[in-house]
């Protein structure tokens, strides 16, 4: 039997752990600009229709009274290790697929653990116990219909989908539900008659292939109750970024630059913290009529720090103004490599190696201090000095 571990509205939750005066409240995370999205609501905050990846605007009007507060991933990342931490104490086969879910792997844990029941019990009751959280668990025989199980009784839930209720639960399970159809998939699939997962039985493989493509060989799966994924341990990260959308449409380089600068601090941080550097830098610019343009550049070392990824980053972004005014900037560091596994190369110039090893040891340094007394505890004087204006 295979666990789908799904904390409820997380963010929003450690929000109201962090600030006892919020709880019982709508609270909504995603900024206080209007120009944002929703990242996760409060249940108070989804009784009035809030939902996430709903344009913040849009929350404002459907809940005026909502608390809104910016995403602070930092520390939904440190809680989210602790979560984890407690769930490997249970199944070595851990497949963490978000920062706030995950699958467990139970199998030949029985006699040693208990019945499934048992085990999700335990670990609803240690992670409220020990981080004043709760979760919704689904225990089904595959990692789909176990997703699917832990939607079915959220917040603070748990549902089990013994073998023998398969057929009929993918009779009559909303074919809305399934993941990885869409909103264009969706309405392919209602064209062909299909509603339920069941449905997807009576309609011809070739009428469907013509609908969906190569999706509807895993759709037919899905609906024989057949999923042969395996709960895979630990992938590493093919990239890590960071972006935000502006507060207005901008065209101003000092704006930009500052933001980039943060962003490029906040993913060097990441990287050290999982010990790995990247080759390769990555611009995101998102133009006021929603286009999106992308850049990257390769290096000859790879780096985690922060200095480089922000030169290279700037570097881009200056051929790029011309193309603006935009309303969102990012920046990423891709093809990684683990930090301790790759060798000292001297190359003909030095410049961004003599960069790295003068910044390294200052940004390990204000990892250290910012772990020690809080991410606030030392920053740059740039962001002190915009802070003051």
């Amino acid at each position: 039997m295979i666990l789908h571990i799904d904390m409820d509205a997380f963010f929003a939750a450690v929000e109201q752990l962090q600030n006892p005066g919020l709880r019982g409240k709508p609270v909504i995370i995603g900024g206080t600009s209007n120009r944002g999205v929703v990242s996760t609501a409060s249940y108070e905050a989804r009784k009035f229709g809030v939902h996430s990846a709903m344009p913040i605007f849009q929350a404002k009007k459907k809940c005026p009274q909502g608390i809104f507060l910016p995403v602070r991933m930092s520390l939904y990342q440190e809680v989210s290790g602790r979560i984890m931490a407690i769930l490997k104490d249970f199944s070595p086969l851990l497949e963490a697929t978000s920062i706030d879910e995950a699958y467990l792997d139970l199998g030949g844990l029985e006699k040693l653990l208990g019945s499934p029941k048992e085990v999700a019990q335990k670990i609803k009751s240690r992670i409220k116990q020990e981080l004043g959280l709760t979760c919704s668990i689904g225990i089904a025989p595959n990692k789909f219909l176990s997703k699917i199980a832990s939607e079915l009784r959220k917040p603070d839930g748990l549902f089990i989908l013994n073998a023998e209720e398969i057929p009929l639960f993918i009779q009559t399970l909303p074919i809305k539900k399934v993941p990885g159809v869409g909103a264009k998939n969706l309405q392919s699939l209602e064209n062909l008659g299909i509603h339920c997962l069941g449905d997807v039985l009576h309609v011809p493989l070739p009428r469907l292939e013509k609908s969906l493509g190569k999706f509807s060989r895993r759709l037919l799966e899905l609906s024989r109750g057949i999923d042969e994924s395996k709960v895979i341990p630990y992938r590493d990260p093919k990239s890590i970024s960071a972006e935000d959308t502006l507060a207005k449409d901008t065209n101003d380089k000092e704006i930009l630059k500052t933001q980039l600068l943060a962003q490029s601090e906040m993913v060097a941080k990441r990287l050290r913290q999982q010990h790995f550097k990247g080759k390769t830098i990555i611009l995101k610019l998102k133009k006021s009529d929603f286009k999106l343009l992308t850049r990257s550049i390769t290096l000859e070392q790879t780096t985690d720090s922060a200095q480089i990824i922000f030169e290279q980053g700037f570097q881009m972004l200056e051929k790029s103004m011309y193309q603006g005014p935009f309303r969102l900037i990012g920046i990423g560091a891709a093809n990684l490599y683990p930090a301790d596994s790759l060798p000292e190369q001297i190359g003909l110039f030095a410049d961004a190696k003599s960069l790295d090893k003068a910044w390294g040891p200052v940004e390990k340094a204000m990892d250290l201090i910012q772990d020690r007394f809080g991410g606030q505890a030392i920053s740059r004087g740039c962001f002190i000095k915009k802070k003051t204006r």
